[in-house]
């Protein structure tokens, strides 16, 4: 699935993001140190970068890989995951240009696949408006959940979102819960 320039860990995470995020590979290309791939969920189009090895991602490889997201007008965003770690100024670039950067902490196993992590969802915004109705609150009154916690990283929710928990409870039968993503 994921080309053979890759190793081994960041290929699984590849894998996982792809899954979880229900993205379907378009294309891939392999390049030096790494590979493009282009795919497509949520009725749009992303190019994701995995940078071989350890290499730390600066500001500069920010700036081109937004120039080649540019350069292709079906593209309304790009992602970029590596084993190796991101600059102060490569995080600042990538949040003003729009780029998610892929933790080097990123799981490399669905970690749904796990008894105790129940299922989580990102509500639409038709959903999240016909909730917060429902409740008669404001986001800010719903529980919180950190944009850091590593299943909302795995899922792509952002600070602002509302996320659903379905538990399976042995007296309730299924439990639904609410989380409301805010920043670190």
């Amino acid at each position: 699935m994921v080309c053979s320039t890759l190793n081994e860990v960041l290929e699984n995470k590849l894998k996982v993001l792809l899954e979880l995020r229900g993205y379907k590979l378009i294309e891939r290309k392999e390049c030096k140190g790494g590979a493009y791939l282009t795919v497509e969920g949520k009725g749009e189009k992303i190019l994701i970068w995995a940078i071989s090895g350890g290499v730390t991602v600066g500001k500069d490889m920010i700036v081109r890989f937004k120039k080649k997201i540019d350069e292709d007008e079906t593209l309304e965003k790009g992602i970029i995951i590596t084993n190796g770690r991101y600059t102060v100024s490569a995080k600042s670039e990538a949040q003003k240009d729009g780029i998610e950067l892929i933790p080097r902490n990123f799981p490399t196993f669905n970690i749904f696949k796990h008894t105790l992590v129940p299922k989580h969802e990102i509500l639409t915004p038709e959903e999240k408006e016909e909730l917060l109705k429902k409740y008669r609150v404001k986001p800010y009154q719903i529980p919180n959940i950190k944009a850091s916690d590593p299943v909302v990283r795995v899922i792509g929710a952002k600070p602002g979102d509302i996320l659903r928990i379905t538990r399976k409870s042995p007296t309730a039968g299924v439990y639904i819960s609410y989380r409301y993503v805010v920043e670190d």
